[in-house]
């Protein structure tokens, strides 16, 4: 590919990268190790299968903020009675605060193994640290660092080839789709999906289509309505390479834990500093260290998105300014919103919630809230008139609403669990 090509494909790049890379936050790290640890190399599979749904639906909500240049909130007002998106606004906040919590906790972890320094130090750093950036950069910084921290999802791919798999059985695994038995082998399935296919992703994806279309000079609603063929197909390219990202470090993370914790019959790691712990005796220092690295880097991508996506929700529902290319004084209610998901997420640490509890119950909130969303975002971008005679392509209303029908099916799983 010529130098001017890979150029204007990385300009191309955008919100689609960024929030495939933000879905493999901390807590879906861990939950990815823990299949690894936990059943081998026999969850591979589910890699292939997720990648064409969540990158259906994140394509799906794309096409929304493109075409009407309004966040998803905004778009399902028009179809939906205000007391659903009440009801779904502030499920995305609490799941959303509580997976904050577990994320700076998994990232302070991380950051204490490296540096010695307690976690309770580096809750309170990171929390701090990305509130300010957030709130004091504008919009086109803060889209161009996040798509920079995408990069810390190939240290896991890094960490699975130096170990040097055997390719024979993980091509094997890889390619044919079994669960393993039992409640525990339905129960990651179901855990496996839910951190995939994510509520937040939705409103973050839209919402930065909007901000996108706001950077480069549509300020107005009006003129941010319809997207042209070239604008929809950039967008393809970016929204399947970043779930490609996504996925990819999904399957090595797998990998990386089933080559050498469950080879080592450590098959119940507790958190995600537990797996880099255990890493480095079996998979070398260095190893450990892009497991850990990798950790900081997608939390501090992840974090944004999470408190961002909510912030999003609740401005559209209740017609707050919004964007994070507004300063504080021009949009207080949105960044209070973010301010205080982050102060919670804080104050989950500092209570000594169990990480995986949180991420327990946070996985009971999406799993309900996941697929009466994907029912909404596909009635939405079918519907001609809203979407301004741009509906959605028929193939990915199809992959979308398999996705949505798996997601219920989970959803009831979960429960009878």
């Amino acid at each position: 590919m010529r130098p001017n090509a890979i150029r204007r494909l990385w300009r191309a790049l955008g919100p689609g990268v960024v929030t495939g890379a933000a879905d493999d936050d901390p807590s879906g790290i861990t939950t990815y190790s823990i299949a690894g640890a936990q059943f081998g190399t026999s969850l591979l599979w589910t890699a292939l299968i997720t990648w064409p749904l969540m990158a259906a639906v994140q394509s799906m909500c794309a096409r929304i903020g493109m075409v009407t240049g309004k966040g998803l909130t905004a778009a399902l007002r028009h179809r939906f009675p205000r007391p659903l998106l009440v009801v779904a606004s502030f499920a995305l906040l609490v799941a959303n605060t509580i997976n904050i919590g577990a994320d700076l906790s998994g990232m302070a972890d991380a950051a204490e193994l490296l540096s010695g320094v307690g976690s309770h130090v580096w809750v309170v750093i990171f929390a701090v640290a990305i509130g300010w950036a957030t709130i004091s950069l504008r919009y086109a910084a803060v889209a161009r660092v996040l798509k920079w921290l995408a990069l810390a999802l190939f240290a896991y791919v890094i960490a699975a080839l130096r170990i040097g798999p055997d390719w024979g059985p993980v091509l094997r695994d890889t390619f044919t789709p079994r669960i393993p038995g039992g409640r525990d082998g339905w129960a990651m399935l179901v855990a496996i999906l839910g951190t995939t296919i994510s509520p937040y992703l939705f409103y973050w994806q839209t919402s930065q289509e909007v901000e996108e279309e706001k950077l480069g000079g549509r300020a107005s609603e009006a003129s941010r309505r319809g997207a042209t063929p070239d604008e929809l197909t950039n967008r393809r390219w970016d929204v399947g390479l970043g779930t490609l990202f996504s996925n990819v470090a999904m399957y090595f993370i797998i990998l990386t834990t089933a080559l050498t914790l469950h080879r080592a019959g450590i098959t119940q790691p507790q958190s995600s500093r537990e797996v880099a712990q255990a890493l480095e005796p079996l998979a070398g220092r260095f190893s450990a260290l892009l497991y850990t690295v990798g950790l900081v880097g997608t939390g501090v991508l992840a974090i944004p998105t999470l408190a961002g996506s909510a912030a999003y929700a609740l401005a559209e529902l209740f017609g707050w300014r919004e964007g994070i290319d507004e300063r504080f004084r021009g949009a207080p209610a949105f960044y209070t919103v973010f301010g205080l998901s982050l102060a919670a997420g804080v104050a989950l640490d500092f209570a000594h919630v169990n990480p995986l509890r949180a991420l327990f119950w946070t996985a009971v909130i999406n799993g309900v809230l996941a697929p009466f969303l994907l029912l909404g975002i596909l009635i939405a971008a079918s519907d001609r008139t809203l979407m301004r005679g741009q509906p959605s392509l028929v193939i990915t209303r199809v992959v979308v609403a398999l996705a949505m029908l798996l997601m219920f099916g989970a959803a009831g799983a979960m429960f009878l669990l």
